[in-house]
């Protein structure tokens, strides 16, 4: 699988082309809300997952899509990449193109993830809870992360970094949409002191049943609650819809409509990302037309039923 995908359509990024370096699923979380379903490699382990050089090749033949962020995300927990700074020092000495990387968070508490995050233009970690009670319900983290050590970190991390410091909150119906942990997640935030909060939900597909989203009003009204108000940005509708990726996602709808599929499926299907993949699932989440089924740890998708006889 390539280590570069996109670019794909992100909200916050913009034509956003991801840098993918930790296998599939290798991930310091199991959190109940992904959308890549379970992980099957939960780890701290740092590694060199793939050789540095390779990614910085492949990288280079990429520029010429002009995106507006290199985003450093994907498959897996990119902090889990041992020569992370290496690969951001390369990144940087190629092109002017801003760096981003979109991680968990979670092992900021250590001194050499932080200090090889130093020259990205623009980091975004997660807060999910507010106590250790819904941390490990929702994150379902490694067995060496506490919910204190996970929130020392990102405050260190706040002290010492001089980029921007966003913070995105992931909010779950019946989980850490109460007022409560509101409450509690916001009292750590102001605490953390992050550039911007931007609160997110299951838009797409989950990894539990029981991972349920937060409707747009709910969320606005809980963006008031945080000082400074913070910013919902669950909905990519209008992302999607640009003309330059409705060719993809056409192409996902006519694969499963032809059969159930999975993830690795679609991808190698249609010779995509399993990032690219995931996009175009969930424009078709939000159309209502998707359906999901698990069998074992995998998810599959096609088009319901009524829908697929409707378009015949």
């Amino acid at each position: 699988m390539s280590s570069i995908f996109g670019p794909v359509p992100s909200r916050r990024l913009g034509r956003s082309l991801g840098v993918d370096v930790v296998p599939f699923k290798t991930c310091s979380y199991d959190c109940i809300y992904c959308q890549l379903g379970r992980t099957t490699h939960e780890t701290i382990e740092r590694r060199q997952w793939v050789p540095l050089n390779d990614v910085l090749e492949e990288l280079k033949d990429k520029l010429a899509s002009r995106p507006d962020y290199i985003t450093l995300s994907g498959s897996g927990e990119p902090t889990l990449y041992a020569p992370l700074g290496e690969l951001i020092t390369g990144i940087r000495s190629m092109t002017d193109v801003p760096v981003a990387v979109l991680t968990n968070g979670s092992l900021l508490w250590q001194d050499d993830v932080r200090r090889q995050l130093m020259d990205a233009h623009r980091v975004v970690p997660s807060l999910d809870a507010g106590q250790e009670s819904i941390f490990q319900a929702v994150n379902r983290p490694h067995a060496s992360i506490s919910f204190d050590r996970m929130l020392e970190g990102l405050i260190d991390f706040r002290e010492e970094y001089r980029g921007e410091y966003w913070l995105e909150v992931f909010l779950l119906a019946g989980h850490t949409a109460v007022a409560s942990e509101v409450r509690r997640i916001a009292e750590c935030v102001q605490t953390i002191k992050p550039d911007r909060v931007q609160l997110n939900t299951a838009t797409r597909p989950t990894t539990e049943d029981y991972a349920v989203m937060v409707n747009h009003a709910r969320m606005a009204d809980i963006a008031g609650r945080f000082e400074p108000p913070a910013e919902v940005i669950a909905d990519y509708r209008g992302v999607h819809a640009r003309s330059d990726f409705k060719a993809g996602r056409e192409g996902v709808r006519e694969m499963i409509q032809r059969r159930p599929c999975s993830l690795d499926d679609i991808a190698n299907g249609l010779n995509m990302h399993r990032n690219e993949a995931i996009k175009y699932i969930q424009e078709l989440n939000a159309e209502g037309v998707l359906t999901k089924r698990t069998s074992g740890a995998t998810l599959f998708y096609s088009i319901t039923h009524d829908i697929r006889r409707t378009r015949q």
